[in-house]
């Protein structure tokens, strides 16, 4: 028996995968969240053998709660299940290792199989979420999108600069290349477009 674990902000969408999972004779659902946290608590609890992950959860993303897991060397397989071909979230899924990559709109029977596969040791991709994330790379270096989440999050250069133990002006000038290089003229924008790719 499959034993897995739905993770789903949308109460609506997370109980209907349930039903319809649970349906299969192979798999069985143990537990449900309704965002990144509860998830991560539930699975380092419970130990399911496959976790389905949204990839936009309050707390902390799908993507978020699979980088914990990597580094805590945890079994349980990831599959993140997604409405968006955005290219950082592809970028960073295969960088964090998930083992599947998912349309939210697959059928329950194509999910199904996806998550058999995926215990068998196959990492299961859709094909629109590739093609739909290879037209663009992420320019900014990893200090660079650091730099941002922190802006995204409200914090002034000043405090950003004592977070990472960085000089005001050295915050500033990355700023200024992580502008030049989205070719935009605002640290908002900026924040916009990164955030629109996926890229932060």
């Amino acid at each position: 028996m499959i034993r897995i674990i739905i993770a789903e902000d949308q109460r609506l969408l997370r109980g209907a995968l349930a039903s319809l999972l649970d349906l299969e004779d192979d798999i069985e659902v143990i537990g449900q969240a309704a965002d990144g946290a509860e998830a991560l608590s539930l699975i380092e609890r419970i130990q399911p053998d496959v976790c389905l992950m949204d990839i936009e959860m309050p707390l902390k993303s799908g993507l978020d709660v699979a980088d914990i897991l990597k580094e805590n060397s945890c079994p349980c397989r990831i599959i993140i299940l997604t409405t968006f071909a955005r290219p950082g979230y592809f970028e960073r899924a295969i960088k964090t290792g998930v083992h599947g990559y998912l349309l939210k709109d697959e059928s329950s029977d194509k999910l199904a199989e996806s998550i058999r596969r995926v215990m068998a040791g196959h990492r299961e991709i859709s094909p629109e979420l590739i093609f739909g994330s290879i037209k663009e790379n992420n320019p900014l270096t990893e200090r660079e999108r650091e730099i941002l989440k922190l802006a995204a999050g409200g914090q002034t250069a000043n405090q950003i600069a004592d977070s990472l133990h960085l000089s005001y002006g050295t915050v500033r000038n990355y700023i200024s290349e992580i502008m030049n290089k989205l070719e935009v003229k605002s640290r908002i924008e900026a924040v916009r477009l990164a955030e629109g790719k996926g890229w932060i």
